[in-house]
């Protein structure tokens, strides 16, 4: 019975966490689409990690218990890295919340129930969830701590149909949720956090640069302070830093890796953002 990294969501930002931190231990990965679970099984047991796959539906709570018993089968249960969603361009307003919010929310409760001693998280936020106006006090307090299958009937939630708004709103709440999670991963002896990348190359992201918003995409990055996009590398040494000996004394916080440009948005060069969103 080895220790046990569970990775939902099999994308290049969730490989690279999980590569950081895999070495001895099992991998189990977690992903909606079979074969790109395979596929990214396949790419870790070519570097040497023991690996097993599973379709998993976030947006399901039974899904995600099966994802449970199927990690404790195979050991304690030591990282849990949630780097699974869908994009405001891939789904609607009912899909989002669905996955990002109630999903993540879900992933939380579930395998806070039996993460190990020492045990820790990451959830892969997003920026996007900082681009959102202050929330009420109470509504901060609701989207932490309302009990998981009452999350979607938040008469504020149910008001959206934008799906970037539903997107932000999701991200905040995963935000929000870690915040409230601490206490009781903390009772356990582990550490939750959650990580707001900014734009980071990958596969889609690739793509995006080159479609037809990829114009507006590389003028936000070169007047980013960073002047750049990230790599999922980069994240995943944030993830890496977080779940080690050396963040222990971190839980329920979140950090932006977004090369400055949230803080541009808001009072910098991207200012003119704000107009879109």
């Amino acid at each position: 019975m080895k220790e046990v990294v569970v990775l939902v969501g099999a994308g290049s930002i969730g490989q690279a966490c999980a590569r950081r931190v895999s070495a001895g231990k099992h991998v189990v990965l977690g992903d909606l689409k079979l074969e790109a679970t395979k596929a990214t099984g396949k790419i870790f047991e070519d570097a040497g990690f023991s690996v097993s796959t599973i379709t998993v539906d976030i947006s399901n709570r039974e899904s995600i218990l099966k994802l449970v018993e199927h990690a404790q089968q195979l050991g304690a249960v030591k990282n849990l890295i949630c780097a699974a969603g869908v994009s405001p361009s891939q789904a609607p307003v009912e899909k989002i919340l669905q996955v990002d919010l109630y999903g993540t929310a879900v992933l939380l409760e579930e395998f806070g129930k039996i993460i190990s001693e020492g045990g820790s998280g990451v959830v892969i936020s997003s920026q996007s969830g900082h681009r959102l106006g202050a929330l009420t006090e109470e509504q901060n307090f609701q989207l932490a701590t309302t009990p998981t299958e009452e999350l979607l009937n938040l008469p504020f939630l149910k008001a959206i149909t934008d799906t970037l708004k539903a997107y932000q709103y999701s991200k905040r709440c995963n935000v929000l949720r870690v915040a409230g999670q601490a206490t009781s991963w903390g009772k356990r002896g582990a550490t939750i956090n959650s990580i707001s990348p900014g734009i980071i190359i990958t596969p889609l992201a690739a793509d995006e640069l080159k479609g037809s918003r990829g114009e507006g995409y590389r003028k936000m990055l070169k007047a980013s302070p960073a002047g750049r996009a990230g790599t999922p590398d980069e994240v995943g040494d944030l993830a890496e830093f977080l779940m080690s000996s050396r963040g222990r004394f971190i839980s329920g916080a979140d950090f932006l890796i977004d090369g400055g440009t949230t803080a541009s948005y808001w009072y910098g060069d991207l200012q003119y953002l704000k107009a879109t969103h």
